[in-house]
């Protein structure tokens, strides 16, 4: 009778040499708040769950300033600072983190199998996705220059810094409607930005912000630059797509509200998703149309896209993967 170390799977190779594949319980993909709350719970569950963090350790928070609205830090903290937390937790309670990418997956048999870096294979019982969503920008140098000290693509994270201050959002759809008339609540004066001279929002989204007195809609217009003094924006270069006229418009926030990109795409023919990319889950549940598959955070959250929604969703699934395997023991 041949022994293996436990956790390991040797397979014969027709070079009469032996590939060595690892097998764990709980695979996590991706380290954002959703990624290392489930690390948190499955580990605890005994689990012993192994983490490929993605090429963006700690996911958009690493990208963000302040952080005021997560429960537990009265006196807010500083993205990168809070997911530093998220990890040192997660390791406390034995998460096997690993910097790299995943970059394909095979999830066609019961023991679903995971491409690291495009050279390791990783063998798991359940796969948990966190692996998030990319907001789009514009893609303007000055843009990038001041994100996170002025430009923003959450309203509703960083729109209470800009209070009773001059801001403008650019966008045409629900989403920037919607953000658009939650800024309006807060600052004293919101230029929206409308590349077309109509909306792509609903009409009831479009009626809340005609009626919504410090929104100025500038219609047939876009950003050319974020104007700024270094530290800050202090201003927005636009022009009118129809005239070639340009102005400059005194703001101090600039938020970009022209949807979000999930980090789907080596999910695509072995999951369901919406034509965004946004993987579908079963109703009231983190799980797939693939047993032992299951998904938190922004990459199945169109909606809300918020770190303790994220958070929420991450304990749920390592909740349901730890119930799944408990079931298969059973069988």
């Amino acid at each position: 009778m041949l022994c293996f170390p436990a956790g390991r799977l040797y397979l014969p190779q027709t070079n009469n040499m032996a590939e060595e594949l690892e097998h764990v319980k709980c695979l996590i993909i991706g380290s954002g708040p959703a990624g290392y709350t489930a690390a948190i719970y499955a580990a605890r569950a005994d689990l012993k769950p192994v983490m490929i963090t993605g090429m963006q350790m700690g996911g958009q928070l690493t990208q963000t300033t302040d952080v005021e609205n997560f429960p537990g830090y009265p006196g807010g903290v500083m993205g990168p600072e809070m997911m530093e937390d998220f990890r040192k937790q997660a390791e406390r309670f034995g998460t096997d983190i690993r910097f790299g990418y995943v970059s394909a997956v095979d999830f066609s048999g019961p023991i679903h199998k995971v491409i690291v870096d495009d050279t390791k294979t990783i063998l798991a019982d359940t796969v948990i996705i966190s692996t998030g969503a990319s907001a789009k920008y514009l893609g303007l140098e000055s843009e990038q220059k001041y994100n996170g000290f002025g430009v923003s693509a959450c309203a509703v994270c960083d729109g209470f810094f800009f209070k009773n201050q001059d801001v403008a959002i650019v966008g045409a759809g629900d989403t920037a409607a919607e953000e658009a008339t939650y800024l309006a609540k807060l600052c004293n004066k919101v230029y929206m930005l409308v590349r077309r001279d109509e909306f792509r929002a609903s009409k009831a989204m479009v009626h809340r912000v005609l009626n919504t007195p410090n929104i100025e809609i500038l219609y047939n217009t876009e950003a050319k630059e974020i104007l700024g003094d270094e530290k800050a924006v202090t201003g927005v270069r636009v022009f009118n797509n129809q005239t070639n006229e340009e102005k400059d418009i005194p703001v101090t926030g600039f938020f970009v509200a022209i949807g979000h990109k999930p980090n789907t795409d080596i999910f695509a023919g072995w999951l369901d998703m919406d034509d965004t990319g946004y993987l579908i889950t079963n109703p009231d549940s983190t799980s797939t149309k693939v047993p032992g598959v299951f998904v938190s955070g922004d990459a199945q959250d169109k909606v809300f896209r918020q770190a303790i929604t994220a958070a929420g969703t991450g304990c749920m699934a390592a909740l349901e993967a730890e119930r799944y395997l408990a079931a298969k023991e059973y069988q």
